[in-house]
């Protein structure tokens, strides 16, 4: 750990990075953009999509205009109808839950696992009902959630789809088996701060034939096709514009690189935390996180507002936790909160999560500096 010296360089929580030669291409994709008049659904959606599907290991992509509508279409491609209650665990954004609402379904509000931050195959079987027709599946920071293959059993076990909210899992693993591939649809986001960015955006992956072709209904007003104006489903204006598949093709091939760069700064993380005895995330050997976000938990005597301003006026941002406050915490989704449920878990883990600042091209002394600032403050209020 390097001595401790006052840094002017401010280190955020996250950073979208375009290389100066993407930045080159992009021009010239831009270029090839307006001179061809096809500003949205044209080749560099089609182009996107394929590259997403081969990267995601699946038969389908369908890109869309944010990770909000990809959640949103894949629950309608299902054909919910009123009264159909869906799973959805209460560490997750309100998209999540919205998403089920909008589509004509009931979201059941679950407590997390305290060691995944997410839900698991005990907590399935204990939520479900008569009514219940499917699971959301959250993936947490860019880990999967570990217990999605026992999930995706129970689920066919009870005839019940599950959709991933891969939103942070691009290209993520479990057992080798990328994000997005487990369920009958995942659902990703390109908003500016996830691991690569299209401006916005947003995916749905499947290997169903009927999702794709029902998904591309929906997505373009429920139109039969581009071209046409006749109408066969409620659909609404979800389409991605061409400049942002066109930057997403670009940020696309940086994936495996930008993770690679993640994980030396997790690492980094890691053994500091480890010899600290401050508590971490646990990423099982079996799987590949991108680290969208890195997640430690401070002591309970902690005041995470406190940390946070302190470690902000050294330099340092803590960006915002993954989730806070989660779903039963939220005025809009007090009435699918069951009197019954604990949330017990959720309670202790989401109040007491930080995430240190996490980008592609973060260096090794900014990490440093990031651990020795946690450090310090953590020192100052009596946490280590």
């Amino acid at each position: 750990m390097k001595s401790n010296t006052v840094s002017s360089e401010y280190i955020p929580p996250a950073k979208p990075y375009f290389p100066p030669s993407d930045i080159d291409e992009f021009k010239s994709s831009v270029d090839k953009i307006l001179r061809s008049g096809m500003l949205t659904l044209g080749e560099f959606t089609k182009q996107f999509e394929q590259a997403f599907a081969l990267s995601a290991n699946v038969k389908h992509a369908i890109a869309v205009n944010s990770g909000t509508s990809a959640l949103e279409i894949a629950l309608r491609t299902q054909r919910i109808q009123p009264g159909d209650e869906i799973v959805v665990p209460t560490n997750t954004f309100g998209a999540t839950a919205a998403a089920v609402v909008f589509s004509g379904g009931r979201p059941v509000i679950t407590d997390i696992d305290s060691q995944t931050l997410t839900i698991n195959a005990e907590i399935v079987e204990k939520t479900i009902t008569k009514r219940t027709r499917g699971v959301m599946a959250v993936h947490i920071g860019g880990l999967i959630c570990p217990d999605i293959a026992q999930i995706k059993r129970v689920c066919d076990d009870h005839g019940l789809f599950l959709i991933e909210d891969a939103a942070h899992a691009h290209g993520s693993t479990m057992d080798g088996k990328s994000a997005g591939s487990f369920g009958a649809a995942g659902c990703f986001s390109f908003y500016p701060t996830k691991v690569i960015t299209s401006g916005e955006g947003g995916v749905i992956t499947t290997n169903s034939d009927d999702i794709d072709s029902t998904a591309r209904i929906l997505r373009d007003q429920g139109k039969e096709s581009f071209n046409s104006n006749r109408i066969i489903m409620v659909g609404y204006n979800w389409r991605i514009p061409e400049f942002c598949a066109a930057l997403g093709i670009l940020q696309l091939k940086r994936l495996p690189e930008f993770i690679e760069s993640r994980n030396r700064i997790a690492r980094t993380y890691d053994k500091w935390l480890d010899e600290k005895g401050v508590e971490r995330l646990i990423t099982p050997g079996s799987a590949r996180n991108n680290y969208y976000k890195y997640t430690f938990f401070l002591p309970e005597r902690i005041d995470r507002d406190r940390f946070k301003a302190l470690c902000k006026q050294r330099g340092v941002g803590f960006g915002g936790e993954v989730y806070w406050p989660p779903l039963h915490k939220q005025p809009a989704y007090q009435e699918y909160i069951s009197g019954n449920v604990s949330f017990k878990t959720a309670d202790d883990r989401c109040q007491r999560m930080v995430n240190p600042p996490m980008y592609s091209q973060m260096t090794m002394d900014q990490a440093e500096r990031v651990l020795q600032v946690t450090q310090e403050v953590l020192s100052e209020l009596g946490g280590i």
